[in-house]
């Protein structure tokens, strides 16, 4: 099969934001467009919401007049669901909920073709489940477009268990053929998106439990420091709390409550207190008129260390550093005393910095310790994160704050815990997608797509690993483990293999 012809109706069912966004994707691919919704007189409403789109792309020059008025006279609103029979193609963006869908569904096979393809936007329930009560269940496919879908390009293609090949195919190619940018997956809570970026969300909120910083702080660190568009709070608060809490919950409790994805309770509290985010006029941040944004915390201007000695080579994208600090005329040297294994830079005073490895700085082996958190481009980064072990002196701490400023870096002093905030964040999402992988949830190259383009992340989880190396990402893990109990920080088998394979 290919992808579903122009010449062919598709039907949306539900016309709230999603179903509305859906709608006009296929009005501009060319197909004669019905909507149906259960609300009496609703899917008028949508309809003339969606006219009003299109004139603001007229507006823009996106598309022409005459473009408007066929995409215009290709809509009509369904008083019925009987008024679906004609289409190929329906596509339900009802409430997330199963018993609703699986109705849904029950009703369409007995009115649309034996051949029409039934597709569900659901971005957390199973796609299996939902065609569990149909008689032909491998009709059924998950189309799981990301909002706004009129401008997102990423659209998650679903196998369920019983999904035929050929309608998966089809649903394929017919996104393709709306230009957008579909990737395969297979029916596992949370899909790909969804799955692989509760990290995203979970570290940044265990660290603010462990008070290892502020929200302001963690966003700025995530944001400045690794290249994410919007820190997780921020995002989280733009999402709606209650809305990606729910999320969490749900790959938690589908996932038979495995560690690795617990809810936070902090988020928890939050929505209990319905401060849901931008929509209720605050989350994690206040948005009511005239509030202003908390800042992150700063460390105030410090002196720049004349020089340094580098003991070993830094790891992974740090190694860059030593170039960074000549540029800044801070001069180095060759620093032959025993520090271990790692690649270290000695300050002045004595002290070691180092980049985190998943061990707390203050170790009573080590000694004098500083540890900065992982960046993926430390010249571009604009931040970095330090976390002082309980032995360094104020002055230890001041030289390391120095020397990153001297880079152009702004510092943010953190408390000392394992895998500080970025670098426990990204070898989680590495872990997660290198598991998927491994289970042939989806190919590497779908992974580092739908990241790259459902959530807008600077690059590819396997990128990253490739980048960083499994091995440095797993002893990082695997340290955090040994520093946390519950399973929460355990790598995966699959990351274990790929680490050993680099060797």
């Amino acid at each position: 099969m290919t992808a579903i012809g122009t010449s062919n109706t598709v039907a949306v069912v539900g016309t709230g934001t999603m179903g509305q966004g859906i709608a006009q994707v296929a009005l501009v691919a060319g197909h004669r467009v019905r909507l149906y919704d259960t609300a009496p007189g609703r899917a008028g409403q949508a309809a003339g919401e969606i006219v009003r789109r299109l004139d603001r792309l007229v507006e823009k020059g996106r598309i022409s007049a005459a473009g408007r008025d066929a995409a215009a006279g290709r809509l009509s609103p369904a008083a019925e669901l009987a008024e679906l029979a004609d289409a190929a193609l329906v596509i339900e963006a009802i409430l997330e909920q199963l018993p609703a869908k699986q109705e849904l569904f029950t009703a369409l096979e007995d009115i649309v073709a034996t051949d029409c393809l039934l597709a569900t936007n659901t971005s957390s329930l199973s796609v299996t489940a939902v065609a569990g009560r149909l008689r032909h269940p491998g009709r059924c496919v998950g189309l799981h477009f990301f909002n706004p879908a009129p401008l997102l390009p990423l659209v998650e293609v679903i196998s369920g268990f019983a999904t035929d090949e050929a309608a998966a195919a089809t649903a394929y190619d017919t996104a393709a053929a709306w230009g957008k940018k579909p990737v395969r997956c297979a029916d596992t809570p949370g899909f790909l998106v969804n799955r692989i970026a509760r990290p995203f969300y979970a570290e940044a909120l265990r660290a603010y439990e462990e008070r290892t910083a502020d929200p302001a702080t963690i966003d700025a660190v995530l944001r400045d420091g690794t290249g994410f568009k919007m820190g997780p709070f921020e995002l989280t608060d733009l999402i709606g709390q209650d809305v990606n809490e729910a999320v969490t919950h749900s790959v938690w409790s589908a996932f038979f409550q495995d560690p690795k994805f617990t809810p936070s309770l902090a988020q928890r509290r939050l929505v209990e207190s319905g401060l849901h985010g931008r929509k209720s006029g605050r989350g994690w941040f206040d948005y009511s008129e005239g509030a202003r944004r908390p800042a992150p915390q700063t460390a105030g201007p410090c002196p720049a260390p004349a020089s340094v000695a580098l003991h070993a080579a830094l790891p992974g994208p740090a190694a860059v550093l030593p170039e960074l600090i000549e540029e800044a005329g801070v001069k180095i040297t060759q620093d032959g005393a025993p520090s271990g294994p790692e690649g270290v830079i000695r300050l002045p005073g004595g002290a070691c910095l180092a980049l985190t490895n998943g061990r707390p700085a203050t170790n009573r082996a080590d000694g004098r310790y500083i540890r900065f958190d992982l960046s993926l481009d430390y010249r571009a980064a604009t931040r970095i994160a330090l976390a002082a072990s309980a032995e360094a002196s104020e002055a230890d701490l001041a030289e390391a704050v120095g020397l990153f400023q001297a880079l152009g870096k702004q510092v943010s002093v953190i408390d000392d815990v394992p895998g500080m905030i970025a670098a426990r964040t990204i070898a989680m999402i590495i872990d997660f997608a290198v598991d998927a992988a491994a289970r042939g949830v989806a190919t590497p190259e779908d992974i580092d797509t739908a990241m790259r383009l459902g959530v807008n992340y600077p690059g590819g989880p396997l990128e990253w690993a490739e980048r960083l190396g499994a091995r440095w990402v797993w002893e990082l893990l695997d340290a955090m483990y040994h520093h946390n109990a519950g399973g929460r920080y355990v790598p995966s088998w699959a990351l274990r293999r790929r680490a050993d394979l680099e060797e």
